[in-house]
């Protein structure tokens, strides 16, 4: 999450304005100049609160001090075992604190370190966001699934190969040595930490090539990173191209608009999705809102849904280190609230996938109808883009078992895992977990039953 941001809006003003999607809504929004938002869709029976789903298990609190370990939860991956679901385990980052491996009961099975820093004045090694990556071939070894992680201390990419059966642990680090950095040019660029910070992973099905796409902190570049084995059994990587997103937009009344943040700072990108049907990545600007971008970065973003504090000017309080809003002219979406965060697919049937974005700004979530299938029988492929399908929050289970609140990252297995989460998993990060001790900033993740999340956006009824 960003520190800097305009003031949240109460979750009475922002439930009512979210709604189920009772019409397909067409939206043309290009860089720089975003088009309109999606217009508002009424819920069947009329306003109202979203529903809520609570989560099945928790794991146990970080803590983000010396104490503990300056550990932070923030991104989760879930890697489903093949040949033994029950098996299955939720990869998880904590910053400072490193890599978490959680089994499906939430409870604690690897801890892994972040990298050192390389000297005294530098930063140490700071796990930012995670994703997976299946069956790449590795020399030797034959083939393997990595969890890619963003160092965000580092500039770096750390690769992780899964093996469940290995003493010690499932996670092993196989980054090469001389794995490049992202984004700086060297350690004094790498100091000034606008280094890779969001992470999604895309395997190409035309050509078999594996991928990370990685953001950078404070600033609107994405790159495309090609994951490459090495000889001796490492994994490095070499960038292909990259992308930069605006940070001024054109609102229509004329004016020109940019996200207030602290002096130097640009509208930053973290949570990413890849859909693999088709390679469409899924970016999450966070003070504006969702881009649709080719995920080998060759083709136009188009602004999916903006967020409602679109176009609001701010003025940035040195002092106090936040942004003053000013007067909302009205020009921003209806559904989430900056910053938007996680992002992850849910697939449904037929084809049809639903995208989840994390409302950080008013702890909800908001789903996104993918239709991909083929249009009237004519063989043509439907690009529509994505439809406002729902929402929903994930509240607490019992005094013991709170919800998720100022959610940073999420993730979705919708295939069986096990006698546990028979339909699928959500898992998401809990920016505020509670009970937390007295001045301590505590964090965690909630596992949520999937099924429970496809009935509260009314899925299990309508084939979803």
């Amino acid at each position: 999450m960003t520190p800097f941001r305009t003031a949240r809006p109460t979750a009475t003003a922002t439930t009512t304005a979210l709604a189920v999607c009772a019409a397909l809504a067409t939206l043309v929004a290009a860089a720089p100049a975003p088009a309109a938002p999606l217009a508002p869709a009424a819920r069947p029976d009329g306003p109202g609160p979203l529903p809520a789903v609570t989560p099945r298990a928790e794991t146990a609190t970080l803590y983000d001090d010396e104490q503990g370990g300056n550990a932070n939860a923030d991104d989760p991956a879930i890697w489903r075992n093949p040949a033994a679901p029950d098996d299955s385990l939720v990869i998880a980052t904590a910053k400072e604190g490193g890599l978490r491996v959680y089994g499906l009961d939430a409870r604690l099975v690897q801890s892994l370190p972040a990298p050192p820093a390389p000297g005294p004045d530098n930063a140490p090694g700071r796990f930012n966001n995670v994703d997976l990556v299946h069956g790449l071939r590795l020399s030797p070894g034959g083939t393997a699934d990595l969890a890619v992680t963003s160092d965000r201390g580092h500039d770096r990419l750390r690769i992780h190969r899964i093996d469940p059966s290995r003493q010690g642990g499932p996670l092993t680090d196989v980054t090469d040595p001389a794995a490049p950095r992202v984004f700086s040019a060297d350690q004094d660029e790498v100091d000034e930490q606008t280094t890779a910070y969001g992470l999604a992973t895309w395997t190409d099905r035309r050509s078999g090539r594996s991928y990370a796409l990685a953001s950078r902190r404070n600033r609107t570049s994405v790159a495309l990173l090609e994951l490459l084995p090495t000889r001796s059994g490492t994994v490095t990587y070499r960038k292909v191209r990259s992308l930069d997103l605006p940070s001024a937009f054109r609102l229509p009344d004329g004016t020109s608009w940019t996200p207030c943040g602290e002096p130097g700072e640009l509208p930053q990108v973290e949570g990413m999705a890849v859909d693999p049907a088709d390679g469409t990545l899924y970016a999450g600007q966070e003070d504006v809102g969702i881009w649709r971008i080719p995920a080998d970065l060759r083709g136009k973003p188009v602004l999916v849904d903006k967020v409602r504090e679109y176009g609001v000017p701010g003025t940035y309080d040195e002092e106090s280190e936040e942004c003053a809003p000013g007067e909302d002219p009205g020009f921003g979406g209806t559904r989430i609230s900056a910053d938007v965060e996680g992002l992850t697919l849910l697939p449904g049937r037929n084809g049809d996938r639903y995208l989840l974005a994390s409302s950080q700004g008013d702890d909800t979530f908001a789903a996104y109808a993918r239709r991909t299938g083929r249009e009237n029988g004519t063989g043509r492929e439907n690009r529509a883009l994505p439809v406002y399908a729902g929402g929903f929050r994930v509240t607490a289970a019992s005094a013991t078992l709170d919800g998720s609140e100022v959610c940073d990252g999420a993730a979705v297995e919708s295939e069986p895992l096990g006698s546990r989460y028979p339909g699928g998993l959500l898992v998401v990060q809990d920016g505020s977990a509670t009970p937390a001790q007295d001045g301590r900033e505590a964090t965690g993740f909630k596992f949520v039953d999937l099924r429970k999340v496809r009935g509260a956006l009314g899925l299990t009824s309508t084939g979803g």
